[in-house]
């Protein structure tokens, strides 16, 4: 029972299930077949898919095209043996089909064998009359090689066949990104608006091209053309809004995010954004209600955790910030900065035995920033532990071995522990790396200043004497 001329894809995929269902046995003709496998295929049921491919086989043996879509869902199941078995057969009869080369570059590709795949999609690209799909392979090929310079020119080549190829486009715009060439994305995306002026995705990259190089200006009429192109664009409108927060325009910012929230479900980010700005206008309780509104919408946002931390760290509520930074490190305890907050808000609640084990998760997770080994060594020195505070400088030295506080702040610790040669040593250190802070070491350590040594080595430094 063949179908008629005028039956549509989906009166053939109607049709087949049917068939599926009963004894009865339907005719399709190879193009049939092969839209109502690439409609299983593409909608991720391989099973029908498969059983589809066995039936066309039995009624078109010889389709080269059915066979082809059996490689694909083979090469899916990484049964990559028979696929090239049954690829060998195919290039046999048919030495100029681009599918065979595009297929085996997929096998090579998922051997991890990039090069070999694009080898053979240049293969392909010999013989194939639309070239546009395998200029979009050979970008994701040379993708995974990090040479986004290749990449970058292949998907651009995709867009001169299709404009309106935005999966491209975007993967052209990250080729920039990643590059750092955010000149060169600025050119081009120019270039492809003069083309295309109502590309509300072309504006809305511009947009953030610009913003990157803080050309908030322009970045703000971008993403202004971008909501011209299509009104309902949030994220030319979130965009926006951190355009305006940048240039002090709160007010204006505000209602940019209130946009996003009234054209679709309010989200956590759009919250957070707006509770900023409040607080930066010195609206505590408008800032507070988003904040809070933040964590109500997404309780594992983090950051919402943290901007009630940071509000109520400049109040100067401790408690309340301990208690806020602490549910931020419930969610994500591998955050170095967290554990860095946590530990000096314990300092400032002099809980420094707290302050110690947090400086250490910081340290250890990876902040190795100078005020952190300052900072943690300060607590142990209110905690009179000086010896620990002198390995913690000792750590931090060894990240930053031409920092003179560190220096400075060693020597003292070293004459509070009677290590005097280490002491002299490390101020002589000190001195010759910044003479002018020796004001630091004073300030730090005024019970020594009137030592004779140290202030025999102060006197053959003028500019520490001073």
């Amino acid at each position: 029972m063949a179908l008629r001329p005028n039956e549509n894809n989906d009166d053939s995929i109607l049709k087949f299930e049917s068939m599926l269902k009963t004894d009865d046995v339907y005719f399709f003709d190879a193009d049939d077949f092969e839209s109502i496998i690439h409609h299983y295929l593409n909608i991720g049921k391989i099973a029908l898919g498969k059983k589809a491919i066995q039936i066309g086989l039995q009624q078109h043996p010889h389709s080269s095209e059915i066979k082809l879509l059996r490689v694909e869902v083979l090469v899916f199941e990484d049964d990559f043996e028979k696929a090239e078995q049954l690829l060998d057969e195919l290039q046999t009869i048919d030495n100029k089909n681009d599918e065979i080369f595009i297929q085996r570059a997929n096998i090579l590709s998922k051997q991890d064998d990039h090069q070999g795949a694009i080898n053979m999609l240049h293969k392909a690209l010999l013989i194939s009359d639309e070239s546009f799909d395998i200029y979009s392979l050979l970008g994701m090929e040379y993708l995974f090689l990090d040479d986004f310079e290749k990449a970058k020119d292949n998907f651009v080549k995709c867009l001169q066949y299709d404009e309106s190829d935005y999966s491209s486009l975007y993967n052209v715009i990250y080729c920039f990104e990643f590059l750092e060439d955010f000149d060169g994305a600025i050119v081009y995306l120019n270039d492809y608006l003069e083309r295309n002026p109502y590309c509300e995705v072309a504006w809305h990259q511009l947009g953030k091209m610009y913003f990157t190089k803080e050309m908030f200006l322009e970045a703000l009429a971008a993403f202004d053309f971008a909501i011209i192109s299509d009104e309902s664009f949030l994220g030319a409108y979130f965009e926006k809004g951190r355009v305006l927060e940048r240039l002090g325009k709160y007010n204006e910012a505000i209602e940019s995010y209130q946009t996003t929230i009234s054209i679709d479900d309010p989200t956590s980010h759009a919250y957070l954004r707006i509770g900023r700005c409040h607080e930066r206008l010195g609206n505590d309780d408008l800032a507070k209600y988003y904040y809070y509104n933040t964590v109500h919408e997404d309780p594992l946002l983090d950051k919402g955790w943290l901007a009630i931390t940071e509000f109520y760290t400049k109040k100067k509520e401790f408690s309340k910030a301990q208690r806020y930074i602490n549910k931020a490190i419930n969610i994500d305890g591998e955050n170095a900065l967290y554990w860095k907050k946590s530990a000096k808000i314990f300092v400032a609640l002099n809980n420094l035995d707290e302050a110690d084990f947090a400086f250490k998760q910081a340290v250890d997770l990876g902040n190795y920033e100078i005020d952190t080994w300052q900072e943690w060594s300060a607590a142990l020195q209110k905690l009179n532990d000086f010896h620990s505070a002198v390995q913690v400088l000792i750590q931090g030295l060894e990240f930053y071995p031409d920092n003179a506080e560190m220096c400075y702040l060693l020597s003292g610790l070293y004459l509070k522990t009677n290590q005097i040669d280490l002491a002299k040593e490390k101020l002589g250190i000190a001195l010759q790396l910044n003479s002018e802070k020796a004001v630091f070491f004073k300030k730090k350590f005024p019970e020594f200043i009137n030592v004779k040594w140290v202030k025999d080595i102060f006197s053959k430094n003028k500019k520490a004497s001073t």
